[in-house]
């Protein structure tokens, strides 16, 4: 038996002035630690860094994707949970163990054949201000430094690694116009 149901009507509501200005991006540059993450180390006992991430911003991650915006990760650290993480997720563009983002993001926007002017970026702290600075969206967790923290079109409320980075993407779907019909999609 065939149910009809009416659409859903999405309850996420952005500042429109804020929708504007995430309209061009076409590239999303996540810092890892603090972003991606809770911003805590962890070690194995042999020394292996371990990591959690959280399920929402993986599945916000795969969306953005489907609507056509780039993900990257510039990360001042590296390692296998990482990897195998952003491998999963499908994850392309990324550079790993880089002291200075801003040419690792340049070279990934080479790559693209993009400029800052479609980028947008999140990040935490002081090694995330050159990307923050030159990209035309810059989102920040409530958790980041306050000289990050001023830098910020947008401060999520959700807390890194517990679907900060998903609120990013769910601003950027609705910006985009791509929020809507997957959502329904989703739904069905």
């Amino acid at each position: 038996m065939s149910v009809n149901l009416p659409p859903l009507r999405p309850v996420l509501n952005f500042d429109p002035e804020l929708l504007l200005r995430a309209q061009p991006v076409r590239v999303v540059f996540f810092d890892v630690d603090g972003v991606l993450t809770d911003g805590g180390l962890y070690f194995g006992e042999s020394g292996e860094a371990l990591k959690r991430f959280h399920t929402l911003d993986g599945h916000g991650i795969k969306l953005l994707q489907r609507a056509g915006i780039t993900p990257a990760v510039v990360s001042g650290r590296d390692s296998l949970a990482l990897r195998a993480r952003l491998s999963a997720l499908g994850v392309r563009h990324t550079r790993f163990g880089t002291e200075d983002k801003r040419p690792a993001a340049e070279a990934i926007l080479a790559e693209l054949g993009l400029d800052w002017s479609a980028a947008a970026a999140m990040g935490d702290d002081w090694p995330d201000l050159p990307m923050l600075r030159r990209v035309a969206f810059a989102c920040v967790p409530p958790t980041a430094h306050p000289e990050v923290l001023a830098l910020a079109h947008h401060v999520t409320q959700r807390l890194p690694g517990a679907g900060a980075v998903r609120e990013l993407c769910d601003l950027l779907l609705v910006a985009r116009g791509a929020y809507a019909v997957e959502l329904e999609a989703a739904a069905r």
